[in-house]
């Protein structure tokens, strides 16, 4: 039996990946942002999960939360990063303070997380680190830049943690999610205080289209989850796990379009160097 330790279980793939796991037989321990709850959650599941109060943007409580739950559970054999939030809006339309927390809950959260758990993991020489990141860390859309950057960023630290950690028994897979059939376009949806007409076309258009999505996305999160669960439990398990037809397709677009920028500027690469 795992331990597995999912930031975010509220709503969304969080809980559909919590109760997943519960119904595979494995321990849940999960995070909730409201003490109600948490106490539901604890009352309902008893000996099968656990669930406690964290703020993934206060450093201080992640450092005193996993210490507890090592205290109390022994171990995590899979921390799942899935709490987050959405953000739309032009980059010029974006205050500093609206991307400091959009990165402090997508980044920053993840980042302290999985560097406070990974001491655990590199003791006992096990462990596997699930990135819920999106099929926007890889391809960018107007009016997504600051969600886009937070994912791309917290897919970059993990492509190299990965290398990282490999030789100490460690397995870090980034998982990318298409639209899914959850609150994220509702919501989790934070939107930018200012918007400016010349992008009503680009950022604006983007904004009304993703909320005329909301509750019609292609995505299960049931069967996303059991996608996740088989991951973790594969014998060699990606670095990378798309999910949905839409993942596929604009992940797709992204690779296409960098493979054209590639050979369209091979000879200027090639010409730049010494000798």
């Amino acid at each position: 039996m795992k331990n597995w330790f999912i930031t975010g279980i509220s709503s969304g793939l969080g809980k559909a990946l919590a109760e997943s796991v519960i119904e595979k037989g494995d321990f849940v321990i999960g995070t909730f942002r409201n003490k109600s709850q948490v106490e539901d959650f604890n009352t309902k599941h008893k000996a099968k999960a656990h669930s406690i109060l964290l703020d993934i943007t206060n450093e201080k409580n992640i450092e005193t939360c996993v210490s507890q739950l090592i205290s109390q559970f022994g171990k995590i054999d899979v921390l799942v990063n899935n709490a987050g939030i959405g953000f739309v809006g032009a980059v010029e339309e974006t205050s500093i303070k609206e991307v400091k927390d959009v990165f402090d809950a997508n980044f920053f959260g993840t980042l302290k997380i999985t560097q406070t758990v990974l001491p655990f993991m590199r003791k006992v020489k096990s462990g596997h680190i699930v990135q819920i990141s999106s099929h926007g860390g890889i391809k960018a859309f107007a009016g997504f830049g600051i969600y886009n950057a937070s994912k791309f960023a917290v897919e970059g630290f993990s492509e190299a943690l990965a290398q990282e950690v490999a030789p100490l028994g460690i397995k870090v897979s980034i998982v990318e999610p298409g639209p899914f059939r959850t609150k994220f376009a509702s919501n989790g949806l934070g939107l930018a205080t200012i918007e400016i007409d010349d992008y009503s076309e680009t950022a604006g258009a983007f904004r009304t289209k993703l909320k005329g999505v909301d509750g019609k996305q292609e995505g299960d999160p049931i069967k996303a989850s059991k996608a996740i669960i088989d991951l973790v439990y594969s014998k060699n398990p990606t670095l990378r796990l798309p999910l949905g037809k839409v993942a596929l397709m604009t992940i797709r677009m992204k690779l296409d379009s960098v493979k054209s920028d590639l050979e369209m500027h091979k000879e200027t690469a090639e010409n730049v160097v010494y000798g």
